[in-house]
Parts: C-alpha cells; structure tokens; sequence
C-alpha cells in the first residue's frame, strides 16, 4: 500500500540578541539543527548567512535554500515558504534577533505549520523580553508584552498612564519596547508621564558586554544618567 511521505519538521531557530559569540547564549541543539537544516526562513538574508556561518563555518553556503519573511512579504508568499516540510524537508525559522515568533513576523508560518499538520520545534535561546523580565524584581507572575508605544506624543503619554493602571489594578508589570534611536525620548517621555513611586525597569544590550539591567522608582530615575541611544532595550513599569 503506498504511504505519503513523512512531512518535514519546522525548527525555530533562536538567534543571539547582538554581536556575540552564538554559542556563549545558544545551546548545542540550536548548531546540530543548523547541522543538518538547509532551507531557512529569515527576516535578513545577509545576517542570516552569517549567523549560520558563525555557528557552523563549514556549511556549504551555496546550498541553502533561503527565503524572505519580512514586511515586504506577500501573504501569498507564506505557503510557499512551508511547502518544503509537506515534501519531507526540514524547515528553519529565523528571527533577527532571539526567539522566533515572539514579538517577531515569524508567528505566521508557525500559525499555517500548525493548520498543516506540520510539527513545530521550538529550540531553547535567548528571548530579550523574558529575561528582562526575569532580571527586573517584578511581578514575574502576571506581566503583558505590548509591543511598540503610539508615536504621537500625547498618544504616548495616555498609553503609558492606561498602562501604569493596568499594572496597579491587575498586579500586572508591563512590557514595551523603542526603535533603538528613539530610546533616550521615550525615556523623557516615561519619566514625564508616571508617577514617582512607579517602579522602571531598562533592560539594554542584554547578553552583551555592554549589558545594562536596572530597576528604580520614577524619581530615582529622575536622577540618574542612562545612554540608551541605538541599544536594544526592554522597558517594564510597575505601580505597585
């Protein structure tokens, strides 16, 4: 009796946070699957060649199958981008940087994997946002992920005041981030919005060796001096 074939396996491929050496944060599960996985799905195509490159440096570049998930992508593009696994190929799934899937564009293949039948393999690294969390002395309990703030200054100052409820009503500590260069504004921003006894959290440049993880309340923050231009940074704010 014929059988289908076996379908492929979607592997999600954590990614270091910066220019570090990957096996400093990545476990040697993230090297064997880039081992044996020649079709990849990524944000970057240049830095995901140099990831792969860095973790193992005798892969046959030329042999990879590459394509590209990003905002320019048509939802018409994703099936095709799974459509190896349901030819029994191993697929990788890249972020730019940490987790894939987690605040990353890469949830939508996992989502069609998922209506496909297709297994999902999440692998062990480093997620930017969890490990501020686990870092800042807040309620690691209950705590919600809210992406990016509105741009509009007084949209920003409403969502960090609706968010410093959130947290006082619900217990709940709240986590956000910035494009990098806009850091040190909606620093200003933050510190001009709460209350003084709100705890902060700045999570920046985490796993680098520039690392820089801090929790204060508003008016200590006041009077402290942070750089936080064009460094990667988690913000999580907790009244209690």
């Amino acid at each position: 009796m014929k059988t289908d074939n076996p379908k492929g396996k979607l592997y999600l491929i954590p990614t270091t946070l910066g220019e570090s050496d990957p096996m400093d944060v990545l476990p040697q599960t993230v090297k064997r699957a880039i081992d044996f996985i020649d079709h990849y799905i990524v944000e970057n195509e240049k830095t995901a060649r140099r990831f792969i490159k860095a973790v193992n440096a005798q892969k046959v570049q030329a042999e990879l199958k590459i394509s590209l998930l990003n905002k320019h992508t048509e939802v018409s593009e994703h099936n095709a981008m799974i459509k190896p696994c349901l030819e029994g190929i191993n697929v990788g799934l890249m972020s730019e940087a940490g987790c894939p899937g987690v605040a990353d564009p890469g949830a939508v293949i996992v989502k069609i994997a998922h209506e496909k039948g297709i297994q999902v393999v999440p692998l062990v690294g480093p997620s930017s946002i969890l490990l501020a969390m686990m870092a800042s002395g807040m309620n690691g309990q209950s705590f919600a992920f809210n992406g990016y703030l509105p741009i509009d200054k007084s949209d920003k100052k409403s969502a960090l005041k609706n968010f410093e409820k959130m947290s006082s009503d619900k217990n709940q500590s709240q986590i956000f981030i910035e494009t990098p260069y806009r850091n040190n504004k909606l620093l200003e921003d933050i510190l001009s919005a709460l209350q003084p006894n709100t705890h902060l959290c700045i999570a920046a440049d985490i796993t680098l060796p520039t690392e820089y993880i801090k929790t204060l309340r508003v008016t200590d923050w006041k009077k402290t001096k942070v750089d936080l231009h064009n460094r990667p940074t988690i913000f999580i704010i907790h009244k209690m």
